[in-house]
C-alpha cells in the first residue's frame, strides 16, 4: 500500500510539474503572435496517465538535435505523411514542442507543435516514422468597440487606453496603424489630427480554444477630424475583392496616399521661401518634409513609371516617378533605393521604391517629397485625386444591409445576427478613455 501511495504522490508531482512547465512554455511563446493568454484550466485525472516534457527549437538547430533531447533517434516523417502540411526546414526557431509519454513509457510517442495561431499539428510515432496529423484550432469572434478622444496622436490616444480596453496593448498599436492605412487617402494623420478629435472602431476580437486572444479586423469606423466626419466599413463584393467604403458606398481608395512613409511625422509644410539650412540662403522650398527614421520605407504614393533613379544634387538619392494626367512625384535624399529598381520600371501604389536617409543637401533623415502636376509644385492635399469606385451596383443592397448593421454595432444598438462578428443581437464588448 505505501509502495502504491507512494508512486501515486510521484506521478502527481510529475503532473503539476508539467502545468507549470506548460504555462512557462505558454509565456515564452507568446511573442510569437500578437495575443494574450487567459488562466489555464487546472489538469484533471486523465492527465495523469500521461507525461508531458516542453522543448523548444532553438536557432540552427534541426529536428533531430531536438528529439535526441528527449531520447529519440534521429527525426523522419513516415511514407504516408502528406506532402506540405508539415516541413521540418521551415520551422522558425521559438516553437514549443510537446512530447508526450504514455505512462511509464521512456519515450515520447506523440508530439505536438503550433505551427500557427490556427493550426497544431500532432506528430504519431509509427514504424516508418512520424506521421502529421493537422489539428485545427478553432477560435472564437466578438465584435469589440474601441473609442476615445484623440490628444496628441491617435497611436498615444489608443496606447494610453490601459487596461479597461476591450484590446491589449500590441493589438492597440496594430489598431493605430491598421486606421492609418485604411483612411490612407482621406486623412494625414501626422498633420491634420488635433486636439479633441475623435475616434469609434468596431472590430473584432478573437478567442481560442486555449484561452489565446487576439485583435481579428477593422469592421467599421468612425473619425471626426477637425469636425469633419469620415467613416470606413469593410465589404467584400461577390468577386471576393475586399475593401474599404464610405458611408455612400464609395471605395476610400484614391490615386495618390497623402504621405508616402508608413512612420511619419511632418517636418515642414510646402512654402515659398525657406531659409536653407545648409546654404545660409532664401531659397524656394517645394513640397513636404517627412522627418523619419533613417530606414524607414518610402512608398510609391501612386501607380506609374519610375524616370529617374540617381543621384541628383541637392536632393540627394531621387526616384521620380511618372503617372497619368501630367502627374510626377519626387523622394528625395534617399539612403539607398529598392532593391530591383530601375529607370522604366513600372510601380503600383504602396510599393517601398526606397529608404528614408539624409544624403544631398539635408541636414538630417527625411524624406524630401514633392507633388507636381504639368511641372507646378502642389500640396497633394489640395490636389483633385478624384473619388473612389463605388460598390458594384448589383451589390449595393448587400452593402447598405452591412453598413447599417455595422453602424448599429457601433452605436451600441443590438442589430440582426451579423455573419462573422458573433452572435446576433449580442451587445460589442465597449472600451473607452477616460
Amino acid at each position: 500500500m505505501n509502495d502504491r501511495l507512494a508512486g501515486l504522490k510521484a506521478v502527481v508531482s510529475f503532473a503539476l510539474a508539467a502545468g507549470i512547465l506548460a504555462a512557462a512554455g505558454l509565456f515564452a511563446a507568446r511573442g510569437s503572435w500578437p495575443w494574450r493568454s487567459e488562466p489555464l484550466q487546472t489538469a484533471t485525472v486523465a492527465d495523469l496517465l500521461f507525461q508531458e516534457t516542453l522543448d523548444t527549437l532553438r536557432r540552427g538547430e534541426t529536428l533531430s538535435q531536438l528529439f535526441a533531447r528527449q531520447g529519440l533517434p534521429e527525426f523522419k516523417m513516415s511514407a504516408d505523411s502528406r506532402k506540405g502540411l508539415f516541413e521540418p526546414r521551415r520551422l522558425k526557431p521559438g516553437l514549443v514542442f510537446k512530447f508526450i509519454r504514455q505512462g511509464d513509457d521512456s519515450l515520447p510517442t506523440r508530439v505536438v507543435v503550433k505551427t500557427s495561431p490556427e493550426e497544431r499539428v500532432a506528430l504519431l510515432l509509427a514504424a516508418d516514422g512520424w506521421h502529421a496529423v493537422p489539428q485545427p484550432i478553432s477560435w472564437r469572434t466578438e465584435p469589440v468597440v474601441v473609442e476615445g478622444k484623440i490628444e496628441g496622436s491617435l497611436y498615444v490616444s489608443l496606447d494610453q487606453l490601459g487596461d479597461e480596453a476591450p484590446l491589449d496593448g500590441d493589438d492597440r498599436v496594430r489598431l493605430a496603424w491598421d486606421l492609418a492605412d485604411i483612411f490612407a487617402w482621406q486623412v494625414d494623420f501626422s498633420r491634420d489630427i488635433r486636439g479633441g478629435d475623435s475616434y469609434r472602431v468596431l472590430a473584432e476580437r478573437l478567442t481560442s480554444e486555449d484561452g489565446e486572444v487576439r485583435y481579428g479586423r477593422v469592421l467599421a469606423a468612425e473619425l471626426v477630424i477637425g469636425g469633419a466626419p469620415y467613416s470606413a466599413y469593410r465589404f467584400t463584393t461577390a468577386e471576393g475583392v475586399t475593401g474599404y467604403y464610405d458611408a455612400d458606398g464609395r471605395s476610400l481608395r484614391r490615386a495618390f496616399l497623402l504621405a508616402p512613409v508608413a512612420f511619419r511625422r511632418i517636418s515642414s509644410r510646402p512654402n515659398r521661401a525657406r531659409l536653407h539650412p545648409i546654404l545660409g540662403i532664401v531659397r524656394r522650398h517645394e513640397g513636404i518634409d517627412f522627418a523619419a527614421d533613417p530606414g524607414t520605407p518610402v512608398m510609391a504614393a501612386g501607380d506609374g513609371e519610375v524616370v529617374r533613379r540617381d543621384w541628383t544634387g541637392g536632393y540627394g538619392n531621387l526616384v521620380e516617378i511618372r503617372h497619368a494626367n501630367g502627374i510626377v512625384t519626387r523622394y528625395g535624399h534617399l539612403r539607398g533605393f529598392a532593391a530591383g529598381l530601375r529607370t522604366g520600371a513600372r510601380v503600383g501604389q504602396g510599393d517601398v521604391i526606397g529608404y528614408v536617409g539624409s544624403t544631398g543637401l539635408a541636414t538630417g533623415p527625411h524624406l524630401h517629397y514633392e507633388f507636381r502636376v504639368n511641372g507646378v509644385s502642389r500640396d497633394p492635399r489640395a490636389a483633385d485625386l478624384g473619388t473612389g469606385n463605388p460598390v458594384p451596383l448589383a451589390m449595393i443592397r448587400e452593402f447598405t444591409a452591412e453598413r447599417t448593421r455595422y453602424a448599429s454595432l457601433l452605436a451600441g444598438v443590438a442589430p440582426p445576427a451579423l455573419a462573422g462578428v458573433g452572435p446576433g443581437g449580442a451587445q460589442p464588448v465597449r472600451g473607452a478613455a477616460n
